[in-house]
């Protein structure tokens, strides 16, 4: 038998089309109000160039800062990786793998929209992540 250091922390693994707005503000929040203690991946199904700048705005106006992550292609790896998959109208282009926790989050697209209209979507995600963070069994940490 093996010794091997293995993560025990939940993980959760975001998914939108793009991996650009909506799952890097869940992804965001995710490492934020859990202080590192949920392992958290985001992805996309087809991956934009880059993050929406209106996302990167929304989210610094709380504090939490996602210039530097990058939209990243989904993997059937990073599926198998994760505890919980939250997609976000990627549909049916998830892979599945049984024992894993599936939520569908349906959210308007901020993709294109102005920062009064992404403002709401980015607080409809704080709330839904906070009840993942409960659903991990973690407790949130205030921000």
């Amino acid at each position: 038998m093996t010794t091997e250091s293995v993560d025990q922390r939940p993980s959760a693994l975001f998914v939108c089309v793009h991996n650009a707005g909506r799952s890097q503000m869940a992804a965001g929040f995710l490492r934020a109000l859990s202080g590192g203690a949920v392992e958290v991946r985001s992805a996309g199904s087809m991956p934009a160039d880059q993050i929406n700048p209106t996302a990167v705005e929304a989210m610094l106006e709380l504090g939490i800062d996602i210039r530097e992550e990058q939209p990243k292609v989904l993997t059937p790896e990073a599926v198998q990786a994760s505890d919980a998959v939250i997609t976000m109208g990627c549909g049916d282009v998830c892979p599945y793998f049984p024992g894993k926790t599936y939520e569908d989050w349906k959210l308007d697209d901020p993709a294109g929209q102005g920062i009064e209209s992404v403002r709401p979507i980015r607080d409809e995600i704080r709330g839904r992540v906070l009840t993942l963070i409960s659903q991990l069994g973690v407790e949130p940490v205030e921000l």
